[in-house]
């Protein structure tokens, strides 16, 4: 018997002797005796046939509307692409059936046609949803959608996409869509028509549309193109910076887009723009604790000025510590409340009645931490500025959450405060935080110049617990949680520089106070000629010949003399090869070292006045200085010993450690040794002694939208008693990434972009460093990422610096100026990673334009100067 199709095409056929014939005109009962399934890789058949609604023993007319049911509800479904149902075999009565299925293919890959490589990357992240679903028209259709609108938001309103599936054997029911993108010019906004305005009006209307701008020559900061999405949101922001200008019956009242032509568009808005309103007079209802005057001196909008809602609005309560609520939130009144009215409008004039409710005051009942997983709570307590039995204070609050940011053991951006009221009155307030790693591995290498190659080896374990030291239930890996702070560095390279140290910071000795406490240890070795630098000197050449080039220049510390002579090359002859550098270096030399050993006590603790933000410490440092034939015109040989009091006044007020937006730093800094030779002492010169005082200051100001300004000055003097020589010690290095430290040899190396390392120095005295200098700078940062496990930001900057041999010499506007970019990470293990590239406008030598000057800087850690 041959199958017949009673449903959809005919699919398959069986060789059969006999035929059933069916009639659409005269259909015939039968009784199903069985359901089978064909074509099926991927869906179970009994499911299927549970969807047609066909079942074993039930009776159905052949042709008739069953088997259409049961066809249509089975592509109901979306995931086939083609059903049929044949009838298998008759017998009397009852009838067979099998049902054929075509199935669709899944999404197996996508690929792009018409992009580049990085928008297919960014294009597979926004569809990849899609990868592995059935394709069906629907998908197909949403998926070009989702493409579209992604270059339609970059002003391509012309796009178009068009997909084909592309089948694989190989690849089983999986497909390949194919999408072909044409993304068109983009669509630019020829002109921007306001009706309904007072003409002298339209410049500043068009200023304020801050995203969508009409085409004009030069345009390069903000190129025109329109962009539905930032088009509605302009539209917004008018309304408000309108509002802000007085302007309180601004409205738009509709818009329109047409094409120009295929590659511009129209805008026209149709506004009212009304009139521009003044503060008349101010009244407050409901203040019975504070008087007009002082709630009025608080506001700060007096009779005549613009009326301003959005600074309205800031003036009552969006500027922490100088709002109106700041005045009773910060006395206790957590309860206020504040309404500013309307009350009465003549011509271009408002009266304004601030309804005030004050509350009663509230207590602190009790401080809730949640979030410190690692820190111990006497840590977190500690900052904490709202305690128990306190009144309620909210600049308190806010400035908890900053001191939370600075100790850097939390995340900056998920710090939050939960106030809770109480039914007897009092409130308890809720700290959540959220721990992150604040320990950091240092494993580098770098080249340090003459050096060579220089290995660094790190940790600092920056919520140390030494109590804990002896609990071996505490090491993970090492006991932490007391919010001390331990640091270990090792830098080498082999035999010949060595450098080690430790410090630990106890920031609350005692526990009761912010009074920190720390110690330092550190010991540097380096023996210069253990570098062994060489070089080939030139020929002699020439008629005559002549003698040969000298050998190499001079070794590390001048001490390596010439590489000799080359042979005298005769008449008409050249000289031989002036030799190797190292050879000239005797073996008495290889001894020859500066060896540093120093042990550094600090005391520090917070003050009170002139406010809150300034801290007051002092140090007391012992150094020995063993120099040995090392740097003979820069350095006394010899044993030399610095006992340096130091003492440094700072205050900060920065938001945020990590990507400041507000706030600034300000740090002055003055080391004092002994006047020895004014007590009539130091006859043989071994005792260092000096006054040295540096200025560090630091601004950050909020810019449009992200961006931040960043600004610095940072100054340095080295001075002596009684009009002696300057030591040699102590001295300024200006020049490159400033990341030298650990070859300075007790010098301050100051960075300065687009030098090479410590190249600006004063003139004709290169190694000997200067004794006064000054650096200004400016960025402007952007966020790209504040994610607390990888902070990344971008910024352009500009500086200029000198460094000077006397106090006389020093000019500030004799500047090294240089500009350029860079980038910064910070990853919690590993601190503050940047890279910038900067161009030298000046020449630290004369001579060559290019000596001197480095394109690429990297620098690890925050820099201070």
């Amino acid at each position: 018997m041959q199958a017949q199709v009673l449903g959809g095409r005919l699919f398959s056929t069986t060789p059969s002797s006999t035929e059933p014939s069916f009639s659409y005109a005269v259909p015939q009962e039968y009784t199903i005796g069985g359901i089978t399934i064909s074509g099926s890789q991927f869906y179970d058949g009994n499911s299927m046939v549970n969807i047609s609604g066909l079942q074993v023993g039930d009776k159905i007319k052949v042709p008739g509307d069953a088997i259409a049911s049961a066809i249509k509800k089975i592509m109901d479904q979306g995931i086939l692409e083609d059903v049929e149902i044949f009838a298998e075999k008759v017998e009397g009565e009852k009838i067979w059936l099998r049902i054929n299925l075509k199935e669709r293919p899944r999404l197996f890959a996508i690929n792009y046609v018409g992009i580049k490589k990085g928008e297919r990357e960014t294009l597979n992240e926004k569809v990849k949803t899609y990868k592995g679903k059935i394709i069906t028209e629907t998908l197909r259709k949403n998926l070009e959608l989702v493409i579209r609108k992604y270059y339609q938001e970059k002003g391509r309103l012309n796009i178009t996409t068009k997909s084909v599936i592309k089948t694989d054997t190989t690849k089983g029911n999986n497909a390949t869509l194919v999408v072909t993108i044409n993304k068109g010019d983009k669509v630019k906004v020829k002109q921007i028509i306001l009706d309904g305005i007072d003409p002298s009006q339209r410049s500043l209307i068009l200023r304020k549309i801050k995203n969508t701008k009409q085409m004009r020559f030069g345009r390069i900061f903000k190129p025109s193109k329109f962009v539905p999405k930032k088009w509605e949101e302009d539209k917004e922001k008018l309304l408000g910076a309108m509002n802000k200008l007085g302007f309180r019956d601004f409205q738009v009242v509709a818009d329109s887009v047409y094409r120009y032509d295929n590659a511009s568009v129209n805008l026209k808005v149709k506004l009212i723009q009304g009139h521009k309103y003044y503060y008349r007079n101010i009244f407050f209802e409901g203040n019975y604790i504070y008087p007009d005057s002082v709630l009025k001196d608080v506001l700060g909008v007096k009779k005549g000025d613009v009326y301003n809602t959005e600074e309205l609005d800031k003036k009552m309560g969006g500027n922490p510590g100088e709002d109106l609520s700041s005045v009773y939130m910060d006395n206790g009144y957590l309860y206020y409340n504040a309404e500013p009215v309307e009350t009465a409008i003549v011509g271009d004039s408002i009266d304004l009645t601030i309804r005030i409710s004050e509350g009663k005051q509230a207590t602190i009942n009790k401080v809730i931490l949640n979030g410190n997983t690692k820190t111990s709570d006497h840590v977190v307590m500690r900052e904490i500025r709202t305690l128990p039995g306190q009144k309620f204070n909210k600049s308190a609050i806010i400035r908890t959450v900053r001191e939370l940011s600075q100790i850097g053991y939390f995340n900056p951006e998920k710090i939050s405060p939960n106030p809770q009221p109480r039914p007897d009155g009092t409130v308890d307030i809720e700290y959540n935080v959220e721990e992150k790693p604040s320990d950091q591995i240092e494993l580098s290498g770098g080249w340090g110049g003459y050096v060579g190659f220089v290995g660094t080896l790190g940790v600092v374990f920056n919520n140390f617990s030494a109590k804990n030291l002896t609990n071996w239930a505490a090491w993970r890996p090492l006991p932490a949680g007391d919010g001390q702070k331990l640091a270990v560095r090792f830098q080498a390279n082999g035999a010949a520089f060595q450098n080690y140290s430790l410090t630990f910071t106890e920031p609350w000795l005692g526990g009761k106070k912010p009074n920190s406490f720390s110690i330092s240890l550190n010991r540097s070795i380096s023996y210069p000629y253990q570098f062994r630098t060489t070089g080939y000197g030139g020929y002699g050449g020439g008629y005559g010949g002549g003698y040969g080039g000298l050998g190499g220049g001079y070794g590390l510390g001048g001490l390596g003399g010439y590489g000799g002579y080359g042979g005298y090359g005769g008449y008409g002859g050249y000289g031989g090869y002036g030799g190797y550098q190292s050879y000239s270096v005797p073996d008495s030399l290889l001894s020859a070292h500066f060896n540093v050993n120093s042990i550094t006590f600090s005391l520090g603790k917070r003050l009170k006045w002139p406010d809150d933000y300034f801290s007051l410490s002092h140090s007391l440092s012992f150094s020995q200085y063993d120099v040995d034939r090392y740097y003979t015109w820069a350095y006394p040989q010899g044993i030399s010993t610095s006992v340096t009091f130091m003492t440094n006044f700072s205050r900060n007020s920065i938001d945020n450690p990590t990507f400041a937006r507000s706030g600034s730093s300000f740090s002055l800094t003055a080391s004092l040794t002994p006047p020895y030779s004014l007590l009539g002492g130091n006859k043989s010169g071994q005792l260092i002694e000096y006054h040295k005082w540096m200025l560090d200051a630091s601004w950050f100001s909020p810019l449009a939208g992200k961006f931040v300004l960043h600004t610095r000055a940072h100054l340095g003097f080295l001075g002596s008693y009684g009009g002696k020589e300057t030591t040699r010690f102590e001295r300024f290095d200006l020049g490159g990434s400033g990341m030298v430290q650990g070859f300075s040899f007790n010098r301050d190396i100051v960075g300065l972009r687009g030098y090479k390392d410590r190249i600006i120095g004063p003139s004709g005295s290169y190694g000997n460093g200067g004794v006064a200098y000054n650096k200004f700078v400016m960025e402007v940062r952007y966020p790209v990422s504040l994610n607390p496990s990888a902070t990344i930001f971008v910024l352009g900057f500009a500086e200029g610096g000198n460094n000077f041999s006397s106090l006389s010499d020093y000019n500030p506007f004799n500047l090294y100026k240089s500009a350029g970019v860079g980038a910064r990470i910070f990853m919690p293990a590993f601190g503050m990673i940047g890279i910038d590239y900067g161009f030298g406008f000046d020449k630290p030598r004369p001579g060559d334009s290019d000596f001197g000057r480095q394109a690429f800087t990297f620098s690890i850690g925050q820099q201070i100067r």
